[in-house]
């Protein structure tokens, strides 16, 4: 490095945002996750001994995935090599290999690679480091936003211990604000500012436990906010607010989130409680989610969990479905609400998909069973001297439109598959047969 490079690393520091400057450097500076480095913690203890093997963090944007890698590599006796997946290629990791395997020869040291989003590295390039793993040329430490089990090799990942880092509490947004605001020498400490309690509690609860995000709106309010007639730069409420805008919610369409809040969308449908499915509603259409999706989701669960119970659930379902499809946003929101609030109130039966799911396993593993002649075809041409249709009885011409014939097939005769429950509709159902046996 020269002196040009030198004084550009200087420059990047002091320029950097304020979530970047202000990243933990040791253990203790470092704010939240207790539950794998408090003190006596697996990570913390090997951390602190040196002695760590390859791990992969895993969590949301701004819980410290990237810091505890810093962290580490502030820490370890070890070559730290970073490379971020969205960028690096091949060729790069070629490199860090060759070093890893100098390092090692010449000067008995081992090598720590970070990879960034390792998620996005594809199979073949986790492949590539699978086996300088396997004979520890590198230890990894991979940071992901999605679930490894998903997205990172299988094989990497029973090499490595995986932990998951939650999102900030209040309390830590609190800790890192406030220190962000007094700390002169890589925090807002020389502005002279002071933060309201409101704006820190708001602060603390909108940022989600994303902490760069509370550091992002700190700086940006520092920078713009005039001094008050006592010198101060005060950050309020309004200030607060302003800075932060829109809420940024968890939720990423391609990413885990998306499936765990659509699970505990349709869970709270299942469940019948239509305020929490309402809530997880409003976050998935906050975040831009395709409302043909939504609508399809509500659509199954009105046949799956609700079925017969309320067999204007389905309609329901469907009709918004088209309405909200040819109305749009934002109008179909509440066209989706209404649904979404029927189906979470209706009585529940899964009597259906229990009836649809024994008779494919029926049809699935038992012998084929023949249609009985009676209730074959009899229009077609000689079908009568066949047999077809002879001995069938019209229910029509008995009392209560009902007679009692055989309609499985002999192999399935007395077999039930649909047997309703007693919710909602489904005891009228119950009710009709025991009018027409009696």
């Amino acid at each position: 490095m020269d002196l040009f490079d030198y004084m550009r690393d200087m420059d990047k520091e002091k320029e950097s945002p304020l979530a970047s400057r202000l990243r933990p450097r040791t253990l203790d500076e470092v704010a939240g996750q207790e539950h794998i480095i408090g003190k006596n913690q697996l990570l913390y203890r090997a951390i602190k001994a040196d002695k760590l093997g390859s791990v992969i963090f895993y969590g949301p944007p701004g819980t410290g995935k990237t810091t505890l890698a810093k962290v580490i590599a502030n820490t370890t006796s070890a070559v730290f090599e970073q490379v971020n997946a969205t960028s690096a290629g091949k060729k790069d990791m070629e490199e860090v290999i060759k070093n890893a395997k100098d390092n090692a020869g010449m000067y008995g040291k081992k090598t720590i690679l970070f990879v960034d989003e390792i998620h996005r590295f594809n199979k073949g390039q986790q492949d590539y480091l699978l086996p300088f793993v396997e004979d520890g040329t590198i230890i990894l430490i991979g940071a992901t936003t999605e679930n490894p089990y998903f997205e990172v090799n299988s094989a990497l990942i029973s090499r490595s211990i995986l932990f998951e880092l939650k999102p900030l509490s209040n309390e830590n947004i609190k800790t890192l604000v406030n220190r962000a605001i007094t700390d002169k020498d890589r925090g807002m400490g020389t502005y002279n500012a002071e933060i309201d309690n409101d704006a820190l509690e708001f602060l603390a609860d909108v940022s989600g436990g994303d902490a760069r995000l509370a550091l992002n709106a700190v700086e940006l309010a520092v920078l713009t906010t005039e001094r008050g007639n006592d010198g101060i730069i005060h950050i309020t409420l309004d200030a607060a607010s302003e800075c932060i805008q829109k809420r940024v919610v968890r939720y990423d369409k391609n990413g885990d989130s998306h499936y765990d809040v659509i699970s505990a969308f349709i869970k709270s449908m299942r469940g019948s409680d239509p305020d929490a499915a309402i809530y997880y509603l409003a976050k998935m259409l906050y975040a831009g989610e395709d409302i043909r999706f939504i609508a399809r989701r509500i659509i199954i669960c009105a046949a799956e969990d609700v079925s017969n119970a309320d067999p204007q659930a389905l309609v329901v379902a469907v009709s918004a479905a088209q309405a909200a499809e040819r109305i749009g946003m934002p109008e179909s929101q509440i066209i989706l609400a209404q649904a979404v609030s029927y189906v979470a109130s209706a009585p529940k039966s899964n009597s259906a998909i229990k009836a649809i799911e024994k008779a494919m396993e029926t049809v699935k593993n038992e012998k084929d069973g023949h249609v009985p002649p009676h209730l074959m075809d009899s229009h077609y041409k000689d079908a009568k001297g066949l047999g077809h249709g002879t001995g069938y009885k019209y229910a029509h011409d008995y009392p209560k439109h009902y007679v009692k014939q055989q309609y499985l097939p002999d192999t399935l005769t007395g077999r039930r598959f649909y047997i309703p429950s007693d919710n909602g509709y489904e005891k009228t159902i119950q009710e009709y047969f025991r009018y027409i046996n009696s």
